[in-house]
């Protein structure tokens, strides 16, 4: 099951749409290129069981 969610990007600020795979877990983190800068941002998504609310950070790959 997937959903998708929005976070800024930690480079340039710009909002971005992400795909999100429920069935991948309750915490997941990954590296994802923002849709305008092209900068790699690592994510971190935790999603509440209940509610399937998904709550992203981000921060520059180093």
């Amino acid at each position: 099951m997937q959903n998708t969610a929005e976070y800024a990007c930690a480079y340039c600020g710009e909002t971005n749409l992400t795909f999100v795979d429920l069935s991948a877990g309750m915490q997941q983190s990954y590296v994802e290129d923002c849709q305008v800068c092209c900068q790699p941002n690592v994510l971190y998504l935790q999603i509440n069981e209940e509610t399937l609310d998904i709550e992203i950070n981000s921060e520059p790959e180093s």
